[in-house]
């Protein structure tokens, strides 16, 4: 049965300490957390289960009503739209700061809600700050419940409170289907963000021209074809060199973590501006953690018109094509489709580009069918080196995600990486592999095991 759960929300003014509860609730550490207002600025969802209840929790930026920066009216909207489908309000306020003007005038928002708002007054650390709260019953909008987000005093007491208000849990008479996990990856500002938007029709992510507006890696569900993607979008990742404080290194820790958790990168790349040597570097990542990638050249409306774009192949694609080839020959498996975020242009067939490579990640060949690949492939072209002879008795696939065969044969040391590659062309040949890296491990057979080697 597919369940929709509670959604539990998580809305104050910045510097409260909503990211410390945030993570604190969840059990781990997903939202950024810095001692500087205005890190989380996307909306961030996370499961939480407490006494055998599971509800959707939801960080958000924080609000300030008179604050100039051009990002704060959308972080607004943003906490606009989470607490739109919110069935418990946490209000979280600072004990040790007191109430504030900013406090007074986002309780008014909260005035006659019909969604249950829970005060709850953060960096309560001790007794003494606990007196301290009691000045937020003033709001007048709700029970004030003082915890330490960092210590984690008073959480288990409101989820126990938390729980107790959520609704009952509707199922629909749907199976519930895998996710297709996606991480969106690329080079800050090349639109990762206006992807997300545009896939899912609404303004799910902050969108600015500012590079890295997106600090924390964000998940968004949408269907398509029939299946259900888990689109992550993450933070965009520079050279390590560049990476100017905790901030930023905690931007490119996410945005990893969010590679080695999804099944396929889909890589966005700036078709305006071309492939850079940051490009290149992002590929490697994804392709040395061995997922499922596939190109999503975007802006492509401002090389040609969005009009016929998904299907008609004209000499700038493949001028475009040919560059990438050429650079990223370790990424040959990857398929190259076009896009504009901003015109909501060749969404579709790069969706079907990740449903493919998905496929391919999870695909399994029968020993069978393997063992008579390898036996052709070896008589036709044989291998030997100083007068002896290479012989591959066996070949067996050990693992998918990626695809990964191990050939068992007299002596790993004349598994030339030449040879490797003759037949690991062989076997895309043959296989509907394209969209995955395909890994081959050579094994002595019966004796020198210890001389076994990853190829």
């Amino acid at each position: 049965m597919a369940v929709h759960l509670p959604v539990v929300v998580i809305v104050g003014r910045p510097n409260v300490g909503k990211s410390t509860l945030f993570n604190r609730l969840v059990g781990k550490r997903i939202a950024v957390v810095e001692d500087t207002p205005g890190i989380t600025r996307d909306r961030l969802y996370a499961m939480v289960e407490w006494q055998g209840k599971r509800f959707h929790l939801v960080d958000t930026g924080g609000i300030v009503f008179q604050d100039e920066d051009p990002l704060a009216e959308q972080i607004r909207i943003q906490a606009g739209v989470a607490l739109a489908e919110a069935d418990v309000i946490l209000f979280l306020a600072d004990a040790k700061a007191g109430l504030s003007a900013d406090d007074w005038e986002l309780a008014q928002q909260f005035r006659g809600s019909k969604v249950p708002v829970l005060v709850v007054v953060n960096k309560a650390d001790n007794a003494d700050r606990d007196a301290l709260a009691n000045e937020f019953y003033a709001l007048g909008i709700g029970d004030v419940y003082p915890v330490s987000g960092l210590q984690g005093r008073g959480v288990a007491d409101l989820l126990d409170v938390v729980v107790e208000m959520l609704p009952e849990v509707k199922k629909d008479d749907i199976p519930e289907k895998e996710e297709i996990r996606v991480a969106i990856i690329g080079r800050p500002n090349v639109g990762k963000s206006s992807m997300v938007n545009a896939f899912t029709g609404e303004q799910r992510m902050i969108v600015s021209n500012i590079a890295g507006t997106t600090r924390d890696s964000i998940d968004t569900v949408i269907e398509h074809a029939g299946e259900t993607f888990r689109l992550i979008d993450t933070a965009g990742i520079r050279r390590r060199g560049k990476i100017q404080g905790t901030v930023e290194y905690y931007m490119v820790n996410r945005a990893q973590k969010a590679i080695e958790r999804a099944d396929c990168a889909m890589i966005v790349v700036d078709g305006n501006e071309g492939l850079t040597d940051g490009d290149k570097r992002i590929m490697k990542i994804a392709h040395d953690a061995g997922k499922a990638c596939v190109f999503a050249i975007n802006k492509w409306d401002i090389k040609e018109p969005p009009d016929g774009m998904p299907r008609k192949m004209s000499i700038l694609k493949k001028d475009m094509i040919k560059v990438i080839r050429d650079e990223i020959p370790e990424l040959l498996y990857a398929k190259i489709a076009f896009t504009s975020a901003k015109e909501s242009a060749g969404l579709e067939p790069v969706l079907d580009e990740v449903l493919r490579a998905q496929e391919a990640y999870s695909f399994r060949v029968s020993t069978g069918q393997l063992n008579r690949l390898i036996g052709e492939a070896v008589f036709a072209r044989p291998y030997s080196s100083k007068g002896r002879v290479l012989k591959i008795y066996y070949a067996t696939q050990v693992q998918t995600r990626p695809p990964t065969f191990v050939m068992f044969c007299n002596d790993v040391e004349l598994f030339h990486f030449s040879y490797e590659r003759y037949l690991l062309n062989k076997i895309r040949e043959a296989f509907p592999l394209e969209g995955t890296p395909v890994r081959i491990w050579a094994r002595a057979s019966h004796k020198d095991k210890d001389k076994d080697k990853k190829q």
